[in-house]
């Protein structure tokens, strides 16, 4: 995490939603997509170090290497699957929201496809109640990996733009197709953000 602390020393915010700085009044759930995660947790602590919560990680392999960095910075962790939100996660992340803290979560995780939204977020945030906040990082030099999402490493000294976009209010849904609406609407305010693909 060393490395992450180097790049997000070079770092700018734009900050849409009005949170930087301010008292916490309102929990979120924060999203961001898998492959912009790496030095996320170091962005927490710089930018939202009056923010606290929980993050869900994948239990995979890759999951405990990220687990560490993020308990280092301050927040808990939950294991499971974004993209596949099973009744155990979906009931710790409601209870963290409840409790007045945040969760944040990358919902095209941990196996994608990239970019693409999956449905556990929603019903997060349908049974939650908790407003999501689109997060994104983007990088002037990186390396990309052969992954599935090509995930980002951002190269030494890189400077690092970290965009927060409006909370966005998932409706109550009664149809799949509502749901789907629902659902590409996060996604939408998600790549409002994303200039490197």
């Amino acid at each position: 995490m060393e490395f992450a602390c180097c790049s997000c020393g070079r770092a700018e915010i734009d900050d849409r939603a009005g949170i930087v700085g301010r008292p916490v009044t309102e929990n979120c759930i924060g999203a961001l997509w898998h492959n912009r995660l790496l030095i996320f947790p170091a962005v927490l602590r710089r930018f939202f170090p009056q923010r606290h919560g929980a993050a869900l990680i994948s239990a995979s392999r890759d999951g405990d290497l990220l687990t560490d960095a993020v308990q280092r910075f301050g927040y808990d962790v939950i294991r499971g699957s974004s993209s596949r939100l099973g009744a155990s996660a979906i009931l710790q992340l409601t209870q963290v929201l409840a409790s007045g803290r945040d969760v944040v979560i990358t919902p095209d995780g941990p196996l994608g496809p990239a970019y693409e939204l999956g449905p556990g977020i929603i019903f997060l945030a349908q049974k939650s109640g908790a407003a999501v906040l689109p997060i994104n990082l983007e990088y002037s030099r990186c390396w990309r990996l052969k992954s599935w999402d090509r995930f980002i490493i951002p190269q030494p000294f890189a400077k690092v733009r970290v965009l927060v976009n409006r909370p966005h209010h998932v409706k109550a849904t009664t149809t799949s197709e509502e749901f789907e609406s629902e659902r590409l609407a996060l996604q939408h305010a998600m790549m409002e953000l994303v200039e490197m693909r």
